[in-house]
């Protein structure tokens, strides 16, 4: 294993599991408007898909989405705090990505705003190589084309990359090209250090 491709969301974050239902309450209460409105506008009619392949701006879209609904804040202002929300990263794994001496990268579907805010703002880019976003990139895992992407760049055999993941059809997709594969979820979490090669 020569490259760990780390999953953000749900992997590094711990803020973005499900939806929004986590913190849709705290949504309403913060911003003063509807946090179904939001999350029906915002994810209806492959709107935000979109955006996740880089079709469409996310700031287009909350603009959009304040318009529409009327609500009294900038669309940068609604992003901004969606950004800070959803940031929640999980400590123990980050403690595990620093610990390992394994190259790494982050390979997410995400837009380029996020991916640029996990990278600059919540500074994961003093702990990898580089980014890959599905926005950037125009195309999402489980498509080959993005684990593709990953290896051009990196010039390695699928073998020697390793994936870590908490969606099964990102592994099996991963898997199906050769990589090595860690399916993260509560119940395997505990074995991930062993496969890094860190202290637990």
């Amino acid at each position: 294993m020569k490259l760990i491709a780390w999953d953000f969301d749900g992997v590094l974050n711990k803020g973005h599991q499900g939806g929004f239902d986590a913190w849709q309450a705290e949504f309403e209460a913060d911003l003063g408007v509807s946090a179904g409105l939001f999350t029906d506008f915002v994810f209806s009619d492959g709107k935000f898909n979109a955006v996740l392949n880089g079709e469409r701006d996310l700031l287009d879209l909350l603009t959009d989405y304040t318009a529409t609904h009327a609500v009294p804040h900038a669309p940068e202002a609604v992003l901004d705090y969606w950004l800070t929300k959803d940031a929640v990263v999980d400590p123990q794994v980050l403690g595990w990505l620093t610990a390992c001496p394994i190259q790494g990268v982050i390979a997410t579907n995400n837009e380029q705003r996020r991916a640029d805010y996990m990278w600059d703002v919540m500074g994961f880019k003093a702990h990898m190589a580089k980014i890959f976003a599905s926005g950037p990139l125009g195309v999402k895992k489980p498509d080959g084309r993005f684990f593709a992407a990953i290896e051009e760049w990196s010039g390695l055999p699928p073998a020697d990359i390793l994936l870590i993941d908490d969606a099964e059809k990102n592994i099996h997709a991963a898997s199906a090209r050769g990589w090595q594969t860690f399916h993260f979820t509560d119940e395997t979490r505990h074995n991930l250090p062993t496969v890094l090669g860190v202290s637990p």
